[in-house]
């Protein structure tokens, strides 16, 4: 008995060893990332403030579920079915009183009484009906169907048809007009014969009488072909605004080439334009159903309307060309957004070329803009909450003559209040800091905001009322805070996390210095054996005497050669120097693996890294590998100085924007870098997409200079270290034909200290755990081969 209990207790004792993580390895780390666990996610709160749902895996199943707590029961429960049949869209309006919402399920129209928790079905059919709204007097629901306009009213169930958008106009066939003849030839018979005075006389009769009996018809608004969208009412229901857009002609695709497919041939993937083609363009419209007309918005009085970018200057002879053309720059309208009473309204247009952002005021009877607010960058518009990246950013109207919104003016994104009558205009928060989310409260009288005001990777929730003052910091918790308030304004639902702790659910009261309580614990028990470290964040002076924070992984056995591996992270606009738990999670736990083996490790947020305001964000403009790679040699200089890292032992890597970097340090940094691992890198901004890359190089054939500049194929004959390159060949971001076009140059240039590896299903973003394996299985040996020597 005692050896059969001593076996059990042995074989208790190896169940309990095996889940530890004593040594790091690249398979384990890139398993699949349910064995670090499923952190919560998609949080959000019922109407009615009694439920927070969330998706969360603490079981390891297949598939995510939906789980849900209450703040007077904070165990999570599993959805069921049927539960999860009845949790609302998260859609939809509310009206002023918030004891209404009216929302779009399946393609048809809800109205939810909050009281009672019941929603009563509006429309019921097989078309699909969608964005709902209150009527600006709130006795009907305006929605849309087939790109019309719909009211039903609340107390009758009328259903009217507001507008009547379509294909081709279907106008009734005109009469002939009378020429001189016919008409004297009319008169003629009128004054020889009494049957035609007769017949003419009950023609004019029956025509008075028909009149009477027709039926008004809804006037027709053809669209064409165009693109018809942003379909709206005016709160007095007299204009409607709406939004066509003809769609680009003469635009290429690239096609991606699937070779590991179900059918066993090849298949093609569609895939996106490359910078430069040609773009969609649109125009706005307002129709006034008590004038029975339509006209547009009228954008050429727009302040700035004809400038020419400031990089032209750079081309003299099509400076000269432009200057005489002296066209309008093109420009996308969105809104307009009503006062709550319907007197006023703001569109927000957008140049093309998203150097300009105009707030204008808009006379709906006459199409005419006035200027509110104009935003300008000789680089492009962006920043939290302003546009740009971030779409029409965050706006709205504090009460019926305030308008609130966000710019970089100040070199760092911040609200500001605007009074429409006056024009006055009043910022509402200041500092070396950024408001990353915002939420006007259902009072309209505080703002609830995100902020890194206390450092620039330290994120927490505050409030001020809509008229100014000092933010109230309402989150405790030093790290990553994602905020939900709920509809009453009584609780947070907070998604936390920390450097070296994935994110959990925390409920906490929606009061300053209130404790958060946690409420999940995703952890497995084999990932908390590993003490991982928390990174040590730093930060230097570059060589343009702006601060650059780092993380530093140091250590605590360096190995005799001194290594040192910089990592890079994506995106070019990222942050991943922060207290918060990394979206670069497997990238974090190889930083920790390279650590253990003796390496010194920086992950620095360099110029063009979000969180740091305006001039690091544009500090790329036209040259990509320049600021942006300066700061990771300068990383490297603190790094030999500081802390006594080989030169001549340094290596880098990076995916994406990281990968173009390393790319970019070993073909024009040779004797900084000896080695680096580049995984799907663009090698040539040319052939990357509009969006994105228009904005920081402008378009290849008008800023040729920028693109030669910033494209690493035509810096490929500086190599000199040793070169690996990682690519997914079903990339449908940056296509698997960027890296063949390199290697073509590589091999052109007869250079052999290189190598590519690819993964014929991986799209950018890995998926397959044994890809994740091989990749990082290449870089650790890359690195243990050229930078330990």
């Amino acid at each position: 008995m005692k050896k059969n209990l001593t076996l059990l207790f042995l074989c208790i004792g190896f169940a309990a060893s095996a889940q530890k993580l004593e040594v790091l390895t690249i398979e384990k780390i890139m398993r699949d990332p349910k064995w670090i666990g499923t952190s919560p996610d998609n949080i959000r709160w019922s109407d009615d403030s009694k439920k927070i749902y969330f998706t969360w895996n603490p079981d390891k199943a297949e598939r995510d579920e939906r789980f849900y707590i209450s703040p007077n029961n904070i165990k999570p429960q599993k959805a069921t079915l049927a539960e999860r049949r009845d949790i609302l869209p998260d859609n939809g309006k509310w009206n002023k009183k918030r004891t209404l919402k009216t929302y779009e399920k399946n393609g048809d129209i809800y109205l939810l009484d909050v009281a009672s928790g019941k929603s009563i079905q509006l429309t019921n059919t097989t078309g699909y009906e969608n964005n709902p709204t209150f009527s600006g007097d709130e006795t009907s629901i305006v929605f849309t169907s087939e790109n019309n306009l719909y009211a039903l009213k609340l107390n009758k169930g009328e259903l009217t048809q507001l507008t009547n958008f379509v294909k081709t106009a279907n106008s009734e066939k005109k009469p002939a007009k009378d020429n001189e003849q016919s008409r004297w030839l009319k008169k003629q018979q009128l004054e020889l014969f009494d049957i035609i005075k007769v017949n003419e006389k009950d023609r004019k009769l029956d025509s008075i009488e028909h009149s009477q009996f027709k039926v008004a018809k809804l006037k027709e608004i053809a669209f064409g072909d165009k693109r018809l969208s942003g379909v709206q009412l005016s709160p007095d229901g007299r204009y409607v605004t709406y939004r066509l857009t003809q769609l680009a002609e003469g635009a290429k695709n690239t096609i991606v080439p699937d070779y590991v497919t179900s059918s066993g041939y090849t298949e093609d993937i569609p895939n996106r334009t490359k910078v430069g083609g040609p773009q969609s363009t649109s125009e706005s419209f307002i129709f006034d159903r008590q004038r029975d007309s339509v006209y547009s918005i009228i954008t050429k009085d727009l302040p700035g309307i004809k400038d020419i970018p400031e990089y032209f200057k750079d081309y003299p002879k099509e400076l000269e060309a432009r200057k005489k053309l002296n066209a309008d720059r093109k420009v996308d309208i969105s809104g307009p957004y009503w006062s709550p009473d319907g007197s006023y309204a703001i569109v927000n247009v957008d140049a093309q070329d998203n150097k300009d952002r105009w707030l204008m005021k808009l006379d709906a009877a006459t199409g005419k803009l006035t200027l509110l607010d104009r935003q300008h960058d000789d680089a492009w518009i962006g920043g939290p909450g302003t546009g740009g990246f971030f779409a029409n950013g965050s706006l709205g109207w504090t009460d019926n003559t305030h308008f609130f919104f966000q710019s970089e003016a100040s070199g760092y994104s911040h609200l500001y209040l605007a009074d429409v009558v006056s024009g006055e205009k009043k910022q509402l928060t200041s500092g070396k800091w950024e408001v990353q989310t915002l939420h006007l409260s259902n009072d309209k009288k505080t703002f609830y905001f995100t902020a890194n005001i206390e450092h620039p990777g330290i994120t927490h929730f505050y409030r001020i009322p809509v008229t100014g003052g000092q933010p109230v910091k309402i989150t405790g918790m030093k790290g990553g805070n994602e905020v939900e308030l709920s509809p009453d304004e009584k609780w947070l639902a907070i998604r936390y996390s920390y450097s070296n702790k994935p994110w959990e659910l925390y409920l906490q009261p929606n009061k300053p210095g209130a404790k958060a309580v946690q409420i999940t614990n995703s952890v497995t028990e084999e990932f908390k054996s590993y003490p991982w470290r928390e990174p040590e964040v730093i930060s230097f002076k570059n060589r343009n005497g702006k601060d650059i924070y780092a993380r530093l992984y140091q250590p605590k056995n360096p190995d005799p050669a001194k290594p040192a591996v910089v990592f890079v992270h994506g995106a070019g606009y990222l942050q991943n120097v922060h207290y918060w738990w990394s979206t670069y999670f497997r990238e974090y736990m190889f930083n920790n693996m390279l650590a253990d083996n003796g390496y010194t490790v920086l992950d620095i947020d360099y110029t063009a890294s979000s969180g740091y305001g305006r001039d690091i964000r544009t500090g790329i403009y036209r040259h990509m590998g320049g600021a942006d790679l300066t700061d990771q040699v300068d990383g490297v200089k603190l790094l030999v100085e500081k802390y006594g890292v080989n030169p001549k032992h340094v290596g880098l890597y990076g995916g994406s924007y990281g990968g173009f970097i390393t790319l970019m340090a070993l073909f024009t940094q040779p004797d900084v870098f000896a080695a680096g691992g580049a995984i799907r890198s663009v090698t040539d901004w040319a052939h990357y997409n509009h969006g994105y890359t228009s904005n920081i190089l402008n378009e290849p054939f008008t800023d040729e200079i920028a693109y030669r500049q910033s494209s690493p194929i035509y810096f490929a004959d500086g190599l000199k270290g040793h070169l690996l390159m990682l690519h997914g060949m079903v990339d449908q971001n940056v296509n698997y034909q960027d890296i063949i076009r390199l290697t073509q140059k590589l091999i052109e240039l007869h250079k052999e200290n290189w190598e590519l590896a690819s993964y014929p299903v991986e799209d950018h973003g890995f998926v397959q755990p044994s890809s994740w394996t091989d990749e990082y299985k290449r870089i650790y040996k890359l690195f243990e081969e050229t930078l330990k020597k």
